[in-house]
């Protein structure tokens, strides 16, 4: 792995990050299509203009084939891949845009006083809400760790 990614939020960073999540709010999870890891990815991308999971875009369909290739490509787990990319902050100082873990071991997009996630909740498919004490850890998206 390169190492930890320095980016920096473009001056429209909260439009874009507000269309995407439009466009994503009842999308249905698929892997390696609309799973947790290429929603986060795709937030950094819209926010910054960099893809971290360009290298892992169309290299899996499946739960197996995800942890395949982060053990093949990444950094053996995604959290693992999360902590490599990006520079952490404690989940209380969490901003909107920064991305979360939450204990299902999933990753999200802060968003205020929660996060969002690709999921379930109830009959409902697609971005689900988690509050903030529910976060285990997070991470900076362009900016320096403050926590």
């Amino acid at each position: 792995m390169a190492g930890r990614l320095h980016l920096a939020r473009a001056g429209d960073w909260e439009a874009a990050l507000a269309l995407y999540i439009a466009a994503w709010r009842e999308r249905p999870f698929a892997w390696g299509e609309a799973d947790c890891a290429l929603f986060a990815a795709g937030a950094v991308e819209v926010m910054t203009g960099t893809d971290p999971a360009a290298a892992f875009r169309g290299k899996y369909s499946t739960m197996s084939g995800s942890i395949r290739a982060l053990k093949a490509i990444g950094e053996g787990t995604l959290e693992a891949q999360l902590d490599a990319l990006f520079a952490p902050v404690a989940s209380a100082f969490a901003q909107r845009g920064d991305l979360v873990w939450n204990s299902d071991g999933s990753v999200g997009v802060a968003i205020g006083p929660f996060a969002l996630f690709v999921g379930r909740a109830g009959e409902a498919d697609g971005l689900v809400q988690i509050p903030r004490g529910e976060w285990l850890k997070a991470w900076r998206i362009g900016g320096e760790p403050d926590g």
